[in-house]
């Protein structure tokens, strides 16, 4: 039962983490000390993306499952619990480099807002 619970732990950090990773640059625009924390975590999760990488809390949690009596699953977090609700079939590198784009033109924007914003202050 602990296993399990550490399991589901891990699962809501993770998903706080791509929800953070996707929408940090716009928290952003109300926390100014937010970018060192979110430009760091958004070029991981592109990165992820882009290359295919596998983030280390995936295989974490698949040991926290079995040491459940649970089984664990192929793939990574995105592919197996955010893509079946989002998309239907299975994940392609096609839609994970799209995501991994996805993370770069959400962020370019917000950020993008966060400079003008301070160059509108400046010249004040």
């Amino acid at each position: 039962m602990l296993y399990e619970a550490l399991a589901n732990g891990i699962v809501v950090l993770h998903l706080g983490f791509v929800v953070f990773v996707g929408v940090g640059g716009f928290l952003a625009l109300r926390w100014s000390w937010l970018p060192w924390l979110h430009l760091p975590a958004a070029v991981w999760g592109a990165a992820n993306e882009l290359f295919g990488w596998s983030c280390p809390l995936t295989p974490l949690e698949n040991r926290l499952r079995e040491a459940a009596g649970g089984t664990s699953y192929a793939g990574g977090f995105v592919e197996h619990y955010l893509l079946p609700v989002l998309y239907p079939g299975h994940l392609t590198r096609g839609i994970q480099i799209g995501l991994g784009l996805g993370v770069l033109a959400i962020n370019a924007i917000a950020y993008g807002l966060l400079l003008a914003r301070g160059r509108r202050t400046r010249r004040r």
